[in-house]
Order: C-alpha cells, then structure tokens, then sequence
C-alpha cells in the first residue's frame, strides 16, 4: 500500500505543472452536482482483477502504473491521463513513457472471481495522440486495449474521500435523478478518480457515471 501511494503522488506531482488530459466530451445539460455528456471515443487500457473494491482498484492501478511507466515492449513512458475508472469487470524500438491523463474509472463486471467476490475492471483512457496501431504493446498480458464508443452519459461530480460510504450517498443521488427524469440507462456504473492520495477532502474530484440512451 505505501508503495502504491507514492507511486500516485509521483504520477500525479509530476503531472502537476500540466493539466492532465481527460475524454473529450461535451456538457449537454446540468444540474447541480449532476452533468448530462456527451463523450466521444477514445482508447482505454484495461485489466480486470477481483476483491474488495478498494484492493481491486490498488492492484489494477499498480498493474495498469507499470505499462504507462515503462512495461511494454518499446519501454515507452507514456503521459498520464484522468480519470482512473473503475467499474464491477514484440517491438525493437527503446522504449517511451506514456503520457498522464485522468480520471482512474472502476466498474463492476458481471461475473464474479474463483471465491463468489466481485470482479471489477479498471481503466486508464490512453493519450489521444495514439491509435491502437501505434500504442506500445504491453508486456503483461492481463493489459486489454479497445476504442471506447461514442456515448452519452448522466454523471454526479462529488468530493471527499472514496469511502464507501460516500460512494453508495452519491450512486444514490445519479440513480434517483435518472429515475424520476425517466432516463434510460444502459451497463454498469462506473466510478471516476481524479486526484492524488494526498488532496484535502473539499479539493477531491469524484464521479459516477453511467451510459443513457
């Protein structure tokens, strides 16, 4: 855990001085804490791990860490974006970091693991100067890219710390407003991570999203 914590501040400090790159999207309508968007696609490096939510999101991340910062076959670094999600689910050239971008997005996936726990899929959107022709193959296997479609989707923008506690409030409030608007959804929900481990509360960026006709 100590070591994941400073491997997210380096990521996001050293980010600092630049905005991170984030999905092309436009706000089509909000309310309050809550946005209508309509995004457009954009490359995602996935891998599904299983267990308790906050675990699930800490492996994936240092898996997903690894690729970005080295771990594919041209050693490319590649930028950092936002957010991180999470949702319940060889080359001879010398090598790039990949860019940062934000957010981290976690969401749930259907099937669960070995033991009946959940299974989550984690996502970092790659930097939009890449096609998947020209992104650097990973060299763990666990690592799946893919074009994200074009979607809408209702999202609520929320501080605090990601306890659960928090999370299920704010899933609450998206899942009432599509209700009574009568907003078809569609798939999971996913949950967007913007910030290092060390921003204040009141200065953290959280979301849930989920995709609506």
């Amino acid at each position: 855990m100590k070591n994941l914590v400073l491997l997210l501040t380096v990521f996001f400090l050293a980010s600092h001085s630049m905005a991170l790159e984030q999905p092309k999207h436009r706000v089509l309508e909000t309310i309050g804490k809550i946005e209508l968007r309509d995004y457009e696609p954009s490359i995602l490096a996935e891998v599904e791990v299983e267990g308790e939510r906050s675990a699930a999101v800490n492996q994936a991340f240092r898996i997903l860490a690894g690729y970005i910062f080295g771990g594919n076959q041209g050693q490319n670094k590649i930028a950092m974006t936002a957010p991180v999600t999470q949702a319940p689910e060889p080359s001879s050239r010398a090598g790039e970091k990949i860019a940062m971008t934000a957010p981290v997005t976690q969401e749930t996936v259907s099937a669960t693991g070995s033991a009946g726990n959940p299974r989550w899929r984690v996502a970092f959107m790659m930097p939009s100067k890449f096609t998947l022709e020209t992104l650097p193959k990973a060299n763990d296997e666990r690592i799946k890219f893919r074009v994200s479609e074009p979607v809408k989707r209702a999202a609520i923008v929320f501080d605090g710390f990601s306890t659960e506690s928090n999370l299920s409030t704010h899933r609450e409030q998206l899942e009432a407003f599509v209700t009574k608007r009568g907003i078809k959804t569609r798939g999971e929900y996913s949950m967007a991570f913007y910030n290092d481990p060390f921003t204040l509360p009141w200065n953290r960026r959280n979301e849930w999203w989920v995709a609506i006709e």
